[in-house]
């Protein structure tokens, strides 16, 4: 059973491969594979990126919504 993937995991994986190819620890044979990889990485991180701050975004709106409906004198 396969661990579903998180920003944690998704973003030590993405980092992995950038020391990879930093170091030139990737063979030619690879190359392409771990840029696929990352690009696929990256697309996920970018995405989770945006989901959290739309969701953010809702609850301040949200709690702006509150404060001005509350405490009137």
């Amino acid at each position: 059973m396969e661990t579903p993937l998180t920003y944690e995991s998704a973003y030590a994986e993405l980092k992995q491969i950038a020391v990879e190819i930093e170091d030139e620890t990737v063979s030619v044979d690879t190359l392409a594979e771990k840029v696929k990889r990352a690009s696929e990485l990256i697309q996920f991180c970018q995405s989770r990126l945006r989901a959290t701050e739309q969701e953010v975004n809702k609850i301040l709106k949200q709690m702006e919504m509150k404060k001005g409906s509350g405490d009137k004198d």
